[in-house]
């Protein structure tokens, strides 16, 4: 077949001309609006990730993210309807359809991304696999455990990651496997278990939050695993898939470019920042290329603020959790927070 250079410079524009147009936002995004709520996939109560309160409220970093979605897709942050789920429970919730997105402390992993059904998006926070006991037992080191009972959540990596370390370093650990979170944190603080295991953040939560006396009990400094949290989503609908993940990296560009929940009306009214400009739709409608309107991240802001500002209120130094940004601080301050551009 001949190509004239003009066929080729045509052919080149169509392409170009297509990409540029709006494209629909696909069948997941459909249903919500047709439901008019967010299904949305949390844990049944961490605090610091996502806990409801005595009147039914739920807060917590992944339950900011939902939020922010749902004032994305639904221009409204309430219109959320929370799915409490347990480790065994979580991914076949979302298999089947019963909601919409997993926000629920969830590692990224090859075998949950690829033989399952389900991607994974982009994390909301880096984490690694730790050890807490209680204070007075004296243990400082994770291989004083050797022989000891410890406790585990099942249906969870935490538990394949104990075992491997466990055979690997010869420390013949004696899991004591449970179903739920709270019959795990209860028994565990009832002396049933020399140690606890999961996420670090996970048992910062439980020693401030749960704990009668968090002095009383010590997390070990070993980590023995990555454990990337973040949102999944279903397979099979790449336009949800593009939502969700963008949501996040436009959270983190906020806080890269100083946008936050107080001053985002402003700046779009008033910032000459390209970047800026932008991530707020005031020079480009990036949202059309979501299937979504030109002001989606503006109100993701308004809503949760910045990921700076949603790690500072759920998680950071002055709230219970009290933790450091350590790796999930921004790339430029030493974090591997780190997001695609929004252009």
């Amino acid at each position: 077949m001949h190509f004239t250079l003009r066929s080729v410079f045509s052919l080149v524009a169509a392409t170009v001309a297509f990409a540029a147009l709006p494209v629909h936002a696909g069948k997941t995004l459909d249903t919500i609006k047709s439901r008019g709520q967010l299904s949305c996939g949390v844990n049944t109560g961490l605090a610091g990730f996502s806990q409801a309160d005595s009147k039914g409220g739920w807060s917590g970093l992944d339950v900011d993210f939902c939020k922010a979605l749902a004032a994305v897709v639904l221009n409204d942050a309430n219109k959320v309807k929370w799915v409490p789920l347990t480790s065994q429970a979580r991914l076949s919730a979302l298999q089947s359809g019963e909601i919409d997105v997993l926000s629920r402390n969830t590692t990224f992993t090859l075998t949950r991304d690829a033989s399952l059904g389900l991607n994974v998006t982009a994390p909301l926070y880096y984490d690694g696999q730790g050890f807490m006991v209680p204070t007075k037992s004296k243990i400082k080191d994770v291989r004083q455990l050797k022989g000891q009972t410890i406790c585990v959540l099942s249906g969870s990596t935490t538990e394949k990651n104990l075992a491997d370390f466990s055979r690997i370093n010869n420390l013949g650990f004696k899991p004591v496997v449970f179903e739920s979170l709270d019959g795990l944190k209860s028994a565990y603080f009832a002396g049933r278990c020399v140690g606890y295991t999961t996420d670090a953040s996970g048992l910062a939560a439980t020693r401030n939050a749960d704990a009668k006396n968090p002095d009383d009990h010590i997390i070990l400094p070993t980590l023995i695993s990555k454990e990337p949290l973040g949102p999944m989503v279903r397979r099979g609908d790449d336009e949800w898939f593009a939502i969700v993940k963008w949501v996040i990296y436009g959270l983190l560009e906020a806080e890269e470019y100083g946008i936050t929940k107080a001053n985002v009306e402003s700046l779009k009214a008033s910032s000459q920042d390209p970047a800026i400009q932008r991530i707020l739709g005031t020079s480009e409608d990036t949202g059309k290329l979501l299937g979504l309107d030109r002001d989606w991240m503006v109100r993701a802001i308004k809503t949760s603020g910045n990921y700076g500002e949603m790690f500072e209120r759920n998680l950071g130094p002055k709230t219970a959790i009290a933790l450091p940004r350590g790796l999930n601080n921004l790339w430029s301050k030493g974090g591997l927070m780190y997001a695609y551009p929004i252009r």
